[in-house]
């Protein structure tokens, strides 16, 4: 399985049977599954797994974004993707992490296979709004275009590196590839469901940057509202991505959250 969300990450990438994925941590850990967005890459998760690699089983499967047919790609077969990866390592009582499609994945696992989840933090989460690209998607071979798109996704516009500028700027330059990340982010748009979190009963936690103009703060709010056993951390002069713009104050959130578990 190749994807350009393989680079640029400090862990070793393992591939078995279908899946291409992060595994580190004891054996015998609770395990934190990991889920990136649909323009994060497992790199945006370095520094949560480098604080808990530790004391947990963390696994981070690589979403197939790019593989999947253009038929059958949607935020539910992503989120039955991840099912088959749970399934396929036998893994229980899950904390499921995930930023921005990767917290919408969570949701609809959750909703769809929740007996073996255990907690559930969201962060920059779409499912029930996001503006990622205003009304337009990228261009293609735009670098301009992409580097000031991936400026809003941070508070601190230092964030933005030129490999991530060339990582998005591959994707986009690719017809395929970017037909499938448009497909993906309108079934994202189309998939609201904030009419069943009142469904979601179990622990969790949503940490979100105060300048996140992709879900904005008012998002957080509805889903604290509507989660109804959900804490709220807002991080000030922070972005769409706290744990890669803001991984200590990230990781000291979700740390406590599991702690009080």
């Amino acid at each position: 399985m190749s994807s350009n969300l393989e680079v640029m990450v400090d862990f070793e990438i393992k591939s078995k049977g279908k899946f291409t994925y992060i595994e580190e941590g004891p054996v015998d850990g609770d395990v934190i599954v990991l889920l990136h967005g649909l323009f994060g890459t497992a790199s945006n998760f370095d520094e949560t797994i480098r604080a808990f690699k530790d004391g947990y089983r963390v696994y981070l499967p690589i979403l197939p974004i790019f593989d999947m047919s253009v038929r059958k790609l949607s935020v539910y077969a992503l989120a039955e993707f991840v099912k088959e990866f749970t399934d396929y390592f036998e893994l229980e009582n899950i904390h499921l992490v995930g930023n921005s499609l990767g917290g919408h994945l969570a949701l609809l696992y959750v909703l769809n296979f929740g007996d073996s989840v255990r907690s559930m933090t969201l962060t920059g989460s779409s499912g029930l709004y996001e503006s990622a690209f205003g009304n337009s998607f990228p261009r293609r071979g735009d670098r301009d275009f992409i580097r000031n798109k991936i400026n809003l996704t941070f508070y601190d516009k230092d964030t933005v590196t030129e490999e991530m500028v060339e990582e998005v700027y591959g994707i986009t330059s690719d017809r395929i590839k970017c037909l499938k990340m448009v497909k993906t982010a309108k079934s994202a748009i189309r998939h609201n469901v904030g009419g069943q979190l009142g469904d979601i009963k179990i622990p969790s936690l949503l940490v979100w940057g105060k300048q996140d103009t992709i879900t904005p703060p008012m998002v957080a709010e509805e889903f604290h509202e509507k989660l109804s056993n959900s804490k709220l951390v807002l991080i000030d002069k922070c972005g769409h991505a706290p744990m890669l713009e803001t991984p200590a104050e990230f990781n000291l959130a979700l740390k406590e959250f599991l702690l009080e578990l």
